[in-house]
């Protein structure tokens, strides 16, 4: 669709903007809105802050880019009492996360909060409606986050943003160009849900490939038989059923002192480290004196490595043993103790069919039946790692699932490939429209023409 030009345009005055619908007015937030505030962090090692607390307290990990309709952490009364810079913001309330992993994020309250110091908050009667505000935020997050100053964790202050200019027409049209926006982008986001589905449909897909092959083989007609374990059930006849430690060795990694972690050096791989299949690029080093004495948990190049912990257990993404390769970015790294490397045999195991065998559903249960709670975390011993009961074809049955899988699963990464790309064009499409739309650059008033 193409959306139309409003007919006169003036200077605007304002950062970022050249030109402005001539009928519009710019103020700076500070004198566009009643009111601009933050919050405080009551401490946490008293508990009178915050057990029964009833005021709902918003982080900047609650901020959803939408409305905010719960938050579960609260406050109490003694809380409000004892921290003047505690105030409650009323529903309405456009709300954007000065610094932190989250910088840019918005949210408008439906319910009144108060908020933590990492939050600023627009408040009360305004030239602003506060959806035309909170738009006019997203439109121009990356241009605010550009402002934000510090190394480690940058931080928007609070006096940049009361100084930012806003263009705006009256509160008609404002909410003219918010129903539009609300309705256009709601399609958007639409169809960004579609392509996420897909994505998870071909995960789902892919895993499913992968288990089939390792667990019954290329051929459907092969005889067979009874695995002995329940969830792998009849596998090909001619394949040994057998616990994986008789294919592979574990070698655990070390516990570092993190006196010797640094910015540079040898690659330290941890649990965290290990993400979708593969392994992320390490950001703590140690020195390779250090390093030298350790010469038997070098990693090298197609290993296979496995977290002995997870972060979530109810989440299978960040669960106990997700598993990676080592590519060679991290050729000579070394894992940490919550890490293990399965070496395998190669005169019975190929590597990357190990690596396949233990991305399987079929291990997925293993884990979830032998890892064990312990606090917020799920963890499991090395030798429990490896008593899994698989089956193992010989190595050239083992090559020719590898090839078959390799084509396969080529075709499913095209597609989530695809899919992402998708996303991201919408998702700029999104960005592109608000821009417009809150800046004047398109007029919304009338319907667009097809």
């Amino acid at each position: 669709m193409s959306f139309p030009r409003y007919p006169i345009y003036k200077a605007s005055g304002v950062e970022w903007l050249k030109e402005v619908p001539e009928h519009w007015g710019a103020w700076k937030l500070t004198h566009a809105v009643e009111r601009i505030g933050s919050g405080t962090t009551p401490k946490t090692d008293n508990r009178e802050y915050y057990d029964e607390g009833t005021y709902p307290w918003v982080n900047t990990g609650d901020l959803n880019d939408g409305d905010l309709n719960t938050c579960e952490k609260k406050i109490t009364c003694l809380a409000l009492s004892d921290h003047p810079t505690l105030r409650i913001y009323p529903v309405g309330s456009v709300v954007i996360a000065m610094y932190g992993a989250t910088i840019g994020k918005l949210a408008i309250l439906r319910f009144e909060a108060t908020v933590n110091q990492a939050c600023c908050v627009f408040a009360g009667k305004s030239k602003l409606e506060s959806k035309f505000l909170f738009y006019w935020l997203l439109g121009f997050r990356k241009q605010i986050i550009s402002l934000a100053s510090g190394g480690g964790q940058p931080n928007v202050n609070q006096d940049v943003l009361r100084t930012l200019r806003v263009a705006c027409p009256e509160s008609n049209e404002q909410m003219a160009i918010t129903e539009f926006l609300d309705r256009e982008t709601g399609k958007i986001d639409e169809l960004v849900a579609e392509q996420r589905r897909l994505m998870e449909l071909l995960k789902e897909k892919r895993q499913a490939i992968i288990s089939h092959a390792v667990t019954k083989g290329l051929n459907p007609n092969a005889p067979m038989k009874p695995s002995g374990v329940d969830w792998i059930g009849d596998v090909p006849e001619h394949w040994t059923v057998c616990s994986l430690k008789h294919y592979v060795s574990t070698i655990n990694g070390f516990g570092f002192s993190s006196a010797d972690f640094r910015e540079e050096g040898v690659p330290l791989i941890r649990a965290g480290n290990i993400k979708n299949k593969s392994i992320t690029q390490p950001t703590i080093f140690l020195p390779e004196e250090v390093v030298e004495k350790y010469q038997r948990i070098l990693l090298a190049t197609g290993d296979i490595v496995i977290s002995m912990v997870g972060s979530d257990p109810e989440i299978l993404e960040s669960a106990v043993g997700q598993v990676g390769i080592v590519p060679d970015s991290v050729n000579g790294a070394v894992p940490n103790q919550n890490v293990v490397i399965l070496r395998e045999d190669r005169s019975t195991l190929l590597s990357r069919y190990l690596f396949y065998t233990v991305c399987s559903s079929a291990y997925r249960n293993h884990l979830n039946l032998f890892s064990h709670k312990l606090a917020n975390q799920s963890i499991i011993s090395s030798s429990l790692l490896v008593c899994a009961k698989f089956t193992f074809p010989e190595l050239e049955e083992q090559e020719q699932i590898i090839e078959f899988l390799k084509l396969e699963l080529a075709k499913f990464d095209t597609l989530t490939a695809e899919a992402q790309r998708a996303i991201d064009l919408l998702q700029e499409r999104r960005t592109a429209l608000i821009s417009a739309a809150v800046t004047g650059q398109i007029d919304v008033r009338k319907p667009p023409k097809s």
